[in-house]
């Protein structure tokens, strides 16, 4: 009977492999009693959700410099934090993250709770989260499991249900091989494993610390899986926004409303977004508007956007209907989401 995939062998390769990140304490940090900040760790793993590490660490250095504890991040105001996650997405886990920190500060004393159970009552903690933070920052040996995770046990086990019908069943094998010894290391490593070695094109078995248990490297199936179900389809939405200029150089902006995509993001007036017909909006000012060549397009989660983009040029004594001027001086593209930019790079390049 093939041997179960032991704990020991993939901490032993962690030692020596664990990637550096920003709010990782080292395995070798780790023996000597040094702690993960759990603020660093929450902070992380909120930025990580649907997103790459390498897209998350510039990200997550400038939110550790400018508020770098709970009790700060607390007391931000709201579209300071929203202007430093713009581009990071799902602006959702912005909007939670700061009712997190406010809680954290107020309710709790800035101390994060160490319980999986007393975690998930808290703003934007789900159950990936809560376990991932209470094994990591708490070394709780509770089971965490993202993408990568999936993709190891799939394989390990040789196991062809299809994603997402095959979580339960993925995460069962995971919860087995959970040491209570090093959960929190167990955790990082295993992840490191599917996004270093076990990775979804090309699994660099050969030097896998978990390559003689493995059931889907005997059986030559490792490439194929996991199996996951055909998605349909994205539908398309379109849109129209429109971009005025003062003639003092002030850019009328409106903020978004907090509930949706984009809540509490500012953007550009215009309608909304829908996949038949034409949307109907107002100007949000009375103008000569002029309609670019060229659509912003953007993918979400479960649609593509296709927007027209309409710009303008307004005196100085012409009221909005919608959205404020904001001066030049206080407008920076970067604080706008990744769609809006796309369409102001379209006016900036006109």
């Amino acid at each position: 009977m093939r041997d179960l995939p032991q704990a020991t062998d993939l901490l032993e390769w962690y030692n020596t492999h664990a990637r550096k990140m920003p709010w990782r304490v080292s395995p070798a940090d780790r023996a000597k009693g040094i702690a993960p900040d759990p603020y660093r760790i929450w902070l992380s793993e909120i930025m990580l959700q649907q997103t790459t590490v390498a897209a998350v660490k510039d990200y997550f250095e400038r939110f550790t410099t400018l508020w770098p504890n709970v009790d700060a991040l607390a007391n931000a105001k709201d579209e300071e934090v929203m202007g430093a996650w713009a581009g990071l997405g799902y602006y959702a886990r912005a909007r939670n993250l700061l009712k997190c920190a406010r809680v954290i500060s107020t309710d709790l004393n800035g101390v994060f709770p160490s319980s999986h159970d007393e975690l998930l009552k808290l703003p934007g903690v789900g159950p990936y989260t809560a376990a991932a933070l209470s094994s990591i920052a708490f070394d709780q040996p509770e089971t965490v499991v993202d993408g990568n995770v999936e993709r190891v046990m799939a394989r390990l086990f040789d196991e062809h249900t299809p994603l997402p019908a095959a979580k339960p069943i993925l995460t069962a094998h995971a919860a087995a091989l959970t040491p209570q010894k090093r959960p929190g290391d167990y955790a990082q490593a295993v992840m490191d494993l599917g996004a270093t070695i076990c990775t979804p094109r090309n699994p660099a078995c050969g030097i896998c610390p978990w390559r003689a248990p493995c059931q889907a490297r005997d059986l030559g199936t490792a490439s194929d899986l996991p199996k996951k179900t055909p998605k349909k389809p994205k539908p398309i939405r379109f849109g129209t926004v429109y971009i005025a200029r003062r003639v003092d150089g002030a850019i009328l902006l409106e903020r978004r409303p907090d509930k949706g995509l984009l809540g509490g993001m500012l953007g550009w007036p215009g309608s909304e977004w829908v996949e038949i017909g034409t949307p109907d909006h107002p100007h949000p000012i009375r103008a000569e508007w002029k309609t670019l060549p060229a659509e912003a397009r953007h993918t979400f989660t479960h649609f593509h956007l296709r927007l027209t983009v309409k710009t303008a040029l307004v005196p100085m004594d012409r009221a909005p209907k919608s959205g404020v001027f904001h001066e030049q001086s206080d407008f920076r593209p970067s604080d706008l989401p990744t769609v809006m930019r796309k369409a102001y790079d379209l006016y900036r390049n006109a």
